[in-house]
């Protein structure tokens, strides 16, 4: 009976491991036929090489000021996309911008999708008390906006860029805790996982072998969507004074700073929002067609 589990066990981590490569290779070759999501994949590839590359390929210094120029219109004085209140390149400043916005998106999330799957393996593949606990601490985060209690995380730790990165991972964590948990609850209880156990693998092998890999791909769908949900977040808290501090070329502080002249020129705030529109449609682009290229059922 021993030689059977035995034989069992070390089969079917080998099959389900074949069984994964077979899935992505399928899944990358269905996501490279949908369309939507390779121009989404397009659009943020443009950006985040906006980003690498911003000091070759910006016009201007994004604080220099031109002086003879304040609040020109697109194609004044060099300006290709004009200057704000005070002078300075638009185009510029949407450039460094990226780096911002991309950087907030990435960190952000990256804090959530470890806190959360943590919580959710945790909670998920033990269960009882600790299971209890997590899922009502996750009840209590969500009883709250989320931008209402970003606000609140930055008004105990200051305004910066950085505390804008840890309020919003710490208000984004419990959507992947509630996901990754009801994957292993599911998870925990297929052969491959029981078969381990029976051979005397250990909790934590069970879960990072087994179990996490095969709850990564709603994961990686919740992520991508989510770095969009952190961009537009970002941009309403630098809006708001709470984000990224002047003279730090930022979007949503570029809205702000136009605000006062949406009548005189509104290409100020205009084109910073529209900066923010293509990136978060790139990011829900790419996250649909990723949704759709994993679904198991296909």
């Amino acid at each position: 009976m021993q030689r059977l589990i035995r034989a069992s066990a070390t089969r079917e981590p080998a099959a389900v491991a074949v069984a994964q490569e077979g899935y992505w290779r399928a899944a990358w070759r269905r996501l490279r036929r949908h369309r939507v999501a390779m121009t989404g994949l397009g659009i943020i590839a443009a950006f985040v090489a906006l980003a690498a590359l911003a000091p070759l390929v910006s016009p201007h210094d994004p604080l220099a000021i031109d002086y003879a120029y304040p609040a020109a219109p697109p194609g004044t004085g060099g300006h290709l996309l004009g200057t704000d209140a005070v002078g300075r390149d638009i185009l510029a400043r949407l450039i460094f911008g990226t780096r911002v916005s991309l950087q907030v998106g990435v960190v952000a999330v990256g804090i959530a999708v470890g806190l959360g799957t943590a919580a959710g393996l945790a909670a998920g593949y033990y269960g009882g008390a600790l299971d209890a606990a997590l899922m009502r601490t996750v009840d209590v985060f969500l009883a709250f906006p989320v931008i209402v209690l970003a606000i609140a995380i930055i008004a105990v730790l200051g305004p910066s860029l950085v505390n804008v990165m840890i309020a919003l991972g710490l208000v984004a964590w419990t959507t992947y805790a509630r996901v990754v948990r009801g994957q292993v609850l599911v998870l925990r209880e297929l052969e491959f996982v029981q078969a381990a156990r029976a051979m005397g693998a250990s909790d934590g092998r069970i879960v990072l072998r087994h179990v996490l890999p095969n709850a990564l791909a709603p994961v990686i769908v919740l992520a991508t969507l989510g770095m969009a949900t952190a961009i537009i977040a970002e941009a309403a808290l630098s809006f708001l004074g709470l984000g990224v501090q002047p003279p730090t070329p930022s979007w949503g502080t570029m809205l702000n700073e136009g605000r006062g002249f949406l009548r005189t020129a509104p290409h100020i705030s205009t084109l910073p929002g529209l900066a923010i529109m293509v990136t978060v449609l790139g990011f829900n682009f790419l996250g649909d067609g990723l949704r759709d290229a994993l679904d198991p059922r296909l």
